[in-house]
């Protein structure tokens, strides 16, 4: 057994409740779908991103039945800047959905991955004029950012011979605050309004979209409902203004995961909206229009369909005691993987129940960086090397935000749902890392 000098800490929060105490309580994850942690850590090492091709399944039906049994013509645009890994992709298209990108990357790696141009909406406010030229030649659906954008489609119209099919992103105050109004012309304001008059007036472009994403882990369902509405009087004046076919409303994505905000006190089980609430708001404001020809609705969700399949294992490398009595953990996964750390306090479990009571502890990662912090305040028993963290869920955003800093990313693990564990990406190494550096010959 190893020594470690007694300390008495003050423990402001171990207050016995239902679940036990906070002192005793270890919370255990032993296995992800059926495949032992400890055993993933043994075959494909430490630290390691793990994603379950049964959670990811789970979840897109979940929310497809939400809105295909609300309303009949929904489809899905899979977010490709939330998780762009192919094998991932390729499951999300396999089960149905479409290419979402934002980026020339990323309608790189759609068609890579046998998604044509006209299943691909190509979004974002910088979109190079040769990126924009291959879109409207495969025929990719457009959602126009800013007015140089236009000019530029209009460009490549007469150079092409041809008339392009477009969709203008918009931003408007849904009642969330701060309002995204970075991107796309606002509604509230009649810049949308004008942003059409002016394609019209050009006779180069023609309507058939309207596109709005109002944030980014919406707690408010009726934000939703509020987007909708503004979208659905924009397309009517439109429609009689212009005498455009709008065919389709695309409503963005940002739903929530049951993820925990940093600062937010209540669990996520009671303040994250179900698929069925957003799905009843949404398609609720829609049919309060009357139209005798409904709009397809678009989804471009990423976040909610993929964030709770995501988990990232970690080893314990060494522990230390800080002078305010705090104990502290190092392991070897940082914030260079879970960029998300900064705004999510994510749930943690152990691989197996450890004896000791548990403490106030720390979770650092091995970035020779202050910041480096996965974990400020959590309640541990005494840890050994090589104990085994899984943190969840860290599906979204948090592997195609990772970096080589300091540490190489590692290896990737697809459980495929008869519980294989797959490698879907190799780790870093020093090859990879250098192969595109150029050293001048008076360095050499």
């Amino acid at each position: 057994m190893k020594y470690e000098k007694p300390t008495i800490n003050r423990v402001d929060f171990a207050i016995a409740s239902k679940y036990g105490s906070p002192l005793k309580t270890q919370k255990i994850r032993s296995e992800i779908d059926g495949v032992n942690v400890r055993e993933l850590i043994k075959d494909f090492g430490s630290p390691l991103f793990v994603f379950s091709e049964r959670a990811i399944e789970d979840k897109y039906l979940e929310f497809k039945e939400a809105f295909s049994s609300r309303y009949p013509e929904v489809e899905f645009w899979w977010s490709y800047k939330t998780n762009y890994l192919d094998a991932i992709c390729k499951i999300y298209h396999k089960l149905g959905s479409k290419a979402e990108v934002v980026s020339e990357f990323e309608y790189q790696k759609a068609r890579r991955n046998g998604i044509e141009g006209k299943n691909i909406i190509f979004n974002g406010p910088y979109k190079p004029k040769d990126a924009l030229r291959v879109a409207v030649k495969e025929g990719a659906k457009i959602h126009i950012d800013h007015l140089y954008e236009i000019n530029d489609l209009e460009d490549i119209a007469e150079e092409l011979g041809v008339n392009i099919p477009v969709a203008i992103r918009c931003n408007m105050d849904t009642g969330i605050y701060p309002q995204w109004s970075r991107f796309g012309f606002n509604i509230d304001n009649g810049e949308a309004y004008e942003a059409v008059k002016r394609i019209y007036k050009g006779k180069k472009l023609y309507l058939t979209g309207l596109h709005a994403h109002i944030g980014t882990f919406m707690l408010s369902a009726s934000a939703y409902a509020n987007e909708v509405r503004k979208l659905m009087q924009l397309r009517k004046k439109l429609e009689e203004d212009f005498g455009y076919e709008i065919e389709y409303i695309d409503i963005g994505g940002g739903f929530a995961s049951k993820n925990r905000l940093k600062g937010v006190y209540q669990p996520p089980e009671v303040i994250v909206p179900s698929a069925d609430e957003y799905a009843e708001a949404i398609t609720n404001a829609i049919y309060e229009f009357n139209d005798k020809k409904l709009p397809k609705l678009y989804l471009e969700t990423g976040r909610a369909l993929i964030d709770e399949a995501g988990y990232l294992l970690t080893s314990v490398f060494a522990d230390k005691r800080f002078p305010d009595g705090k104990k502290g953990y190092i392991v070897d996964a940082g914030v260079n993987l879970l960029y998300t750390a900064f705004w999510y306090n994510f749930d943690i479990a152990l691989d197996k129940r450890y004896e000791g009571l548990n403490e106030p502890s720390m979770i650092n990662g091995p970035l020779c960086m202050n910041i480096d912090v996965i974990a400020e305040n959590i309640m541990l028993p005494p840890l050994e090397r090589g104990s085994v963290l899984s943190i969840w869920p860290v599906g979204a955003y948090n592997y195609t935000q990772s970096m080589q800093f300091i540490r190489y990313r590692p290896r990737v693990v697809l459980i495929d749902k008869n519980s294989t564990p797959h490698l879907i990406r190799e780790a870093d190494d020093l090859e990879y890392v250098v192969e595109k550096e150029i050293v001048p010959d008076y360095l050499k």
